[in-house]
């Protein structure tokens, strides 16, 4: 009767024992359900994170790239308005077209107020405060700006409006320039909710939120918030410009997806590759854990071989300022090794007697938390032999895994060598200034030497002249009084090359020294008559026939005129000397030097935009002589370069170096039947 009860008692403790194992599988299944969706949610939820920081990226980027489009837009308002009067209409329509922008200034190079520009769309932005308020910002993007030679941003601030209100806003300066000098500054006052409203996409942040942040969390402007009270996605990006940075903040509502068609393929693999899963994870975790100890050893032994490899001495001390560490660099440098340092405190061993107590007042400022120089400081470092050096230190806060700090990281750079290559330096360009002066006096003697030959030349032909009517027997009354007339004339002539040769003397001067020098409007004709009688009776000596052509209406130019005189008289007597007497050649009839004058029209009239361009005046000289070869043609303006036994090779070289800082230029080419036309620019001068 025992029997069929233990037997019954057998099958239950075995029935209870399957469901015991079938209830562990279960359990097993169940949470490995769990696991998995749990898994599938959380990579979701990665997934949808990942991609919502990436939309946070672009609109980064959209916002970067617009600002940049807004600097060309700026550099293009300048460049179509160079006076405040055609200034203002191009800066009201730019700022209807951009809304994110509230105002645009005008500011001189010490960022005086030239122009400006309020938007229509904030009818009394300035009405609560004055414009001054906002001046710090302004100045300090500037500087900035000026500092980068390109735009620069100052940091947001809050401008309260009427009727409580308020609005957040950030300056842009942009150097401007004209004609490669610098013109002032040109100033945008963006509105933060308009660069968030403005410079976005549209569709990217249709049902998202969108802010501006501070880096503690403060919501600086608000563009959109997500609708409802779902939980949410938060991705923040930096957007970096130069001179600040702001924090672009992304929401986007969590999506609800179907879970099972995924997580059950999920189970369905999991559950059939699960045995070998386990074999060859744990495989493969026991080679990875050698392969990353080896690499760890790897990556040890480089990092001693680098540090011990340095030049540059490395120091770390703990918040106390003991020594924790020092490279070989650094022991070599004090004279001390790494032992007789590590532990060691204030005050430091390397520090010289006298200047211990400044050291250690200096050390104890840092250790008590102030902030840290980026740029480093020197200091002087004292070997145990009494040998001192200078040194540049550069600390930084040592963090540990866990983001705290634990102490200093020095880096020591020895200046020994770099002060005596400064020295060198210094003495080098001592020498080197010293020789400039004496090439300047050099220089400045020759062009004198060049450039008073003429005058002189003509002095000296008035006086012959002079002597011969002085000479002549005394005739009739209407003679002597002929004689008379051409001796004032004569001697008048002489007072007017001698007036001439101080001004050469003066203007060259001042062209050696590089001063500014005085221009004023001088009429073409003007210019042609002050050299046509030196001209004139050098040509008659050469059997020359001079032609002067000047076209009518032709306005007067902007010029230094004695230098300019001087080159007109250089290159008409380049061109008598271009055409030797007695030329055998079939064009020797063509013994005609031209001077022609007239307006440039290839430099005048009006740009594409409507506004007037710089005007010009063209002079040419044209010889018939033997024209140039290519040879002298490829060193004509270099200077002391000359074909002539007598000349100095200086006259053109000095011609070209005059039109040029009058903003012309010097150009020669053939002349036909033969010869060369030289002609140069002059700037036209303002009415």
């Amino acid at each position: 009767m025992e029997r069929p009860h233990l037997r019954s008692e057998w099958r239950e403790g075995l029935r209870s024992r399957r469901w015991r194992l079938w209830a562990a599988l279960l359990l097993l299944v169940l949470l490995l359900l769990a696991v998995l969706v749990f898994l599938a949610a959380e990579y979701e939820e990665s997934r949808d994170q990942a991609a919502l920081e990436q939309d946070a990226a672009a609109v980064a980027s959209d916002i970067r790239g617009n600002l940049v489009r807004n600097v060309q837009t700026l550099q293009s308002l300048h460049s179509v308005a160079p006076t405040a009067d055609s200034w203002d209409g191009p800066a009201a329509e730019l700022l209807v077209q951009h809304r994110e922008l509230v105002r645009l200034e005008w500011r001189d190079a010490q960022q005086r107020l030239i122009a400006h520009r309020d938007t229509p769309f904030l009818s009394d932005l300035f009405g609560y405060l004055d414009r001054d308020q906002a001046l710090p910002e302004v100045s300090l993007a500037c500087d900035n700006a000026r500092r980068l030679s390109g735009p620069a941003y100052s940091s947001s601030y809050f401008w309260p409006l009427r009727d409580g209100k308020g609005l957040e806003m950030m300056e842009m300066c942009l150097p401007v320039a004209r004609a490669g000098s610098p013109s002032g500054f040109l100033v945008a006052t963006y509105s933060l909710p308009g660069m968030l409203a403005e410079l976005t996409n549209k569709d990217l942040l249709r049902g998202r939120g969108l802010a501006f942040n501070e880096a503690d969390g403060t919501r600086l402007a608000l563009y959109s918030v997500v609708p409802g009270s779902r939980r949410t996605f938060t991705a923040r990006t930096v957007l970096d410009l130069p001179g600040h940075t702001l924090l672009l903040q992304l929401q986007s509502p969590r999506l609800v997806r179907g879970l099972f068609p995924n997580v059950l393929t999920a189970v369905i693999g999991a559950l059939s590759l699960a045995l070998l899963s386990v074999l060859f994870l744990l495989g493969r975790d026991i080679r990875r854990r050698q392969r990353a100890e080896l690499d760890v050893a790897e990556a040890l032994a480089f990092r001693k071989a680098m540090e011990d490899s340095l030049v540059t001495g490395l120091r770390a001390r703990d918040m106390q300022g003991r020594i924790t560490y020092v490279n070989p660099a650094f022991c070599d440098m004090v004279g001390l090794s790494a032992e007789q340092l590590v532990g060691t405190g204030l005050p430091a061993p390397w520090w010289p007697p006298e200047l211990v107590d400044e050291y250690q007042q200096r050390q104890m400022v840092r250790l008590a938390g102030q902030v840290l120089p980026r740029e480093g400081y020197e200091s002087v470092f004292q070997r145990p032999d009494g040998t001192r050096f200078p040194v540049l230190i550069i600390e930084a806060p040592l963090i540990d895994a866990v983001g705290k700090q634990t102490g200093f990281m020095s880096a020591i750079l020895d200046l020994t060598e770099q002060r005596r290559v400064e020295d060198l330096n210094r003495t080098s360009q001592e020498r080197l200034q010293a020789t400039a002066r004496l090439a300047t006096v050099g220089e400045m003697a020759s062009l004198l030497s060049h450039e008073l030959n003429q005058p002189l030349a003509a002095i000296s032909s008035y006086a012959s002249g002079t002597l011969n009517l002085l000479e002549q027997p005394a005739g009739h009354a209407a003679e002597v009084g002929q004689v008379q007339a051409d001796l004032v004339q004569a001697m008048q002539r002489i007072g007017e090359q001698a007036e001439r040769a101080g001004r050469v003397i003066k203007s060259v001067a001042d062209f050696v020294r590089r001063r500014e020098q005085v221009r004023e409007a001088v009429t073409p004709q003007s210019l042609i008559d002050a050299i046509q009688p030196l001209l004139g009776l050098q040509a008659k000596k050469q059997g020359i026939r001079l032609q002067i052509h000047i076209a009518p209406g032709c306005p007067p130019v902007l010029c230094d005129r004695t230098m300019v005189e001087q080159v007109l008289l250089n290159l008409a007597r380049n061109g008598v000397q271009a055409m030797p007497v007695g030329d055998p050649s079939p064009h020797s009839g063509l013994r005609v030097l031209r001077v022609d004058v007239g307006q440039d029209r290839l430099h005048s009239g009006e740009a594409p935009g409507g506004q007037p361009q710089k005007a010009w005046v063209a002079f040419s000289v044209t010889d018939h002589g033997l024209g140039l070869s290519a040879e002298v043609q490829a060193k004509l303006f270099t200077p002391f370069f000359t074909t002539r036994a007598e000349g100095m090779g200086l006259g053109l070289s000095l011609c070209r170096t005059v039109i040029e800082q009058h903003g012309g230029a010097l150009t020669h080419e053939p002349a036909q039947p033969r010869g060369t036309v030289f002609r140069f620019t002059l700037p036209v001068a303002p009415a």
